[in-house]
């Protein structure tokens, strides 16, 4: 990796905590307080705005939108419908975390009606998220990531990111982040943030507020999963388990320098 690219890693991270941007959430119940409380650390701003009246005006003021399909039911259906067709009307950029992709018809079936509205501008999923979301025959077990990222999953992706013109984020022991031209993998992070509720949830929403800041969506993505990635190594250090690695997270994220960062960042460009 260039000292460049590392550069623009770490002036992103600045960039959110500089502009604070707002960031629209219709996210799920489980993940909703520490999606919250990820977002404010990192200097952003949280709205978990779900009633459908209100949700336009909310994008309109948002500096993106963040939908997760974690806990589903048909109003908040109804509200991201609205908000995906409000994002796109004011050029808000989107991120999808489609939780639970392939488990069920109704989350498969609300996925296909949401992106029938517009496309998001990037995805963050686990490996059998992210096969299920492509229309693959791949099922879930739960939330449970099934599937290692292997070269199926990412030739899946890159086809799928060629066709949408979008970002796609599989998250796993090694995260991979997905252009149309450009391909990263990030080797950093710990087993155990697989132990803490609504982590992934919080990855997709910290790649929100970083879309609100960087036009560059891909250096956005990498940036998000990048500070949260390094962040659960340090964390993982001064933790006795999931409950105090939870909390040393968000305090982690909020006082991270640059030099413990950029000494910890392996990141891998493969295209």
């Amino acid at each position: 990796m260039s000292k460049n690219t590392q550069k623009n890693i770490w002036l992103t991270i600045e960039k959110v905590k500089k502009k604070s941007p707002l960031v629209h959430n219709i996210t799920n119940y489980v993940a909703m307080n520490y999606t919250a409380n990820i977002l404010l650390s990192a200097g952003a701003s949280p709205v978990m705005a779900h009633a459908k009246e209100e949700v336009e005006d909310m994008v309109k003021i948002a500096q993106s939108v963040v939908l997760n399909i974690g806990t589903l039911s048909e109003p908040w259906v109804k509200s991201m419908t609205l908000s995906l067709q409000a994002a796109k009307r004011y050029h808000k950029p989107i991120v999808f975390d489609p939780v639970g992709a392939g488990a069920t018809p109704y989350r498969n079936t609300t996925i296909t009606q949401l992106f029938n509205l517009t496309l998001p501008n990037v995805i963050r999923g686990n490996a059998s998220e992210i096969i299920a979301l492509c229309n693959h025959t791949q099922s879930t077990k739960g939330v449970d990531n099934t599937l290692s990222v292997d070269k199926k999953s990412l030739h899946i992706a890159e086809n799928t990111v060629k066709k949408y013109n979008n970002i796609i984020c599989i998250s796993g022991a090694v995260d991979y982040i997905i252009s149309p031209q450009k391909k990263v993998a990030l080797h950093n992070g710990h087993p155990l943030m697989t132990q803490v509720t609504a982590m992934g949830c919080a990855a997709s929403a910290l790649i929100g507020a970083f879309v609100g800041v960087e036009q560059d969506h891909f250096l956005a993505t990498i940036s998000a999963m990048s500070l949260i990635s390094v962040v659960g190594e340090i964390a993982a250090e001064k933790s006795s388990g999931p409950g105090s690695f939870a909390i040393n997270i968000i305090d982690i994220i909020h006082n991270i320098s640059q030099n413990d960062f950029d000494k910890r960042l392996k990141i891998q460009i493969l295209s």
